[in-house]
């Protein structure tokens, strides 16, 4: 059973940025499939959106970002695949809402499981 654990939210100022990290657990590389994961973020109003994910297949497409939030959003992957992180800069107001990590089906980039998530609040 595979664990996310999302931290890194708060409150920042217009034009401030976060880095945001998910931590894996319960997942075994080398007997359990390949993940993939995103991120993800709910908006009040809007609802969910996809921002960025990896795809660590042989042929797979790894480290990407969605053309919408490629200007301002980072994704990365350490500690053996185990941390995945989100920078964000530049935020504003309309960057408020509750961020989440998700194990993701590779091909469909359906959410599979997913984490509680962590809450940024960008002030004006």
């Amino acid at each position: 059973q595979v664990e996310l654990k999302e931290s890194g939210g708060g409150l920042v100022e217009t034009g401030g940025s976060l880095t945001l990290s998910c931590e894996v657990s319960g997942h075994t590389e080398h007997t359990d499939s390949i993940l993939c994961l995103a991120w993800f973020r709910h908006l009040p109003g809007v609802g969910h959106e996809g921002i960025a994910g990896v795809d660590p297949r042989p042929r797979g497409r790894g480290p990407y970002v969605f053309y919408t939030f490629k200007d301002r959003f980072t994704i990365s992957q350490h500690n053996a695949g185990n941390t995945l992180s989100l920078h964000a800069e530049n935020l504003s107001p309309e960057d408020t809402g509750n961020y989440y990590c998700a194990v993701v089906s590779c091909g469909t980039f359906m959410v599979t499981s997913r984490g509680q998530g962590t809450q940024v609040t960008v002030s004006s």
